[in-house]
């Protein structure tokens, strides 16, 4: 007869009370993270240039006729800036959203998919400062067209942060291009759970505007865009590692806590004394079945051979006596 299996228990469903403060610290980690990684600005270009040759050499610079293309025709150079500067902060919190609500089943695995990809990145900003090509010498063909179309946003000529908040941001963390790994993360989960064919759609068209539109704004080459999609899938192998390791660790931290607490609870008022037979607290009731108390005094006890029936007939002679 085959052994019954237990189903295991379904997690609990994320609360969002949970949710929203460690996904501010996680972003407030990035964010502060990309800001004391910038690196020593001469080596940031020479990764560029670098960058640069290998895909002239490969004959994969996509990134110059795309930048040609937005230079010359403000009709698609406008909105491309636009969603440069925007989209990454709406859509990608927006699918986050979606998948806590409709599908909460596969919410916790894409939440930590997109929280250790983003700190992959981080470490690849640490790792290889890198200036984008807008902000190469002009003699290498590049236009910065957010400084170009700065008059249509609120952006300045310092990428794609409000005027006069440019310190605010890392201009040379362009390798990877974690605005093509979001983008990514999004099209792909917008595919796999969406039902509506416009919204599988979208989950193929948002990752391939997003690798235009960085490239053709001259914020990223080609090799960023693919070093982006590389982190998301690493990241995506890591998903599973990690919430196993955050498991462990919430248990060990819980499992601790509870020890804490209950060594830290009140003792024992007996501290582990018993009392003897026949002793009593004082002020401690018995109960109306105590001879001693229904009867006084006891007198001597009965030899331990003296059968317990003759034990009652000699107290029987004894009362009778007394009579």
């Amino acid at each position: 007869m085959p052994h019954a299996t237990t189903a295991p228990e379904p997690r609990p469903r994320p609360r969002w009370w949970t949710e929203l403060p460690l996904l501010a610290l996680v972003y407030a980690a990035y964010s502060g993270g990309r800001l004391l990684v910038r690196g020593d600005v001469s080596a940031a270009v020479d990764h560029g240039l670098r960058l640069l040759h290998l895909e002239q050499t490969l004959h994969i610079n996509f990134e110059h006729p795309l930048n040609r293309l937005l230079t010359a025709h403000s009709s698609i150079g406008i909105p491309a800036d636009f969603a440069y500067a925007s989209l990454h902060y709406l859509v990608t919190p927006g699918v986050l959203i979606w998948m806590f609500r409709r599908h909460s089943e596969a919410y916790r695995r894409a939440r930590t998919w997109l929280m250790t990809s983003t700190m992959l990145g981080l470490i690849g900003f640490t790792l290889m400062p890198t200036c984008p090509p807008r902000l190469l010498a002009a003699g290498h063909g590049f236009v910065d067209t957010m400084a170009q179309y700065s008059s249509y946003g609120w952006w300045g000529t310092e990428a794609s942060a409000p005027r006069g908040m440019g310190g605010m941001t890392n201009q040379y963390a362009a390798m990877p291009s974690l605005h093509v790994g979001w983008a990514l993360w999004c099209g792909i989960l917008l595919w796999r759970h969406g039902r509506h064919p416009l919204v599988r759609a979208a989950g193929i068209a948002y990752p391939l505007i997003t690798t235009f539109v960085v490239m053709g704004t001259a914020n990223h080459y080609f090799l960023d865009a693919v070093a982006g999609a590389a982190v998301m899938g690493l990241g995506a192998l890591l998903a599973r590692p990690v919430m196993r390791l955050a498991n462990q660790v919430t248990n060990a931290a819980l499992a601790r806590f509870a020890r804490v607490t209950a060594a830290t609870k009140s003792p024992d008022v007996s501290a582990g004394c018993k009392t003897s037979a026949g002793e009593r607290i004082p002020g401690q009731r018995t109960t109306s079945a105590d001879p001693t108390d229904a009867a006084g005094p006891a007198g001597p006890p009965a030899p331990a051979d003296v059968p317990a029936s003759a034990g009652r007939a000699a107290g029987g002679d004894t009362a009778a006596a007394a009579r």
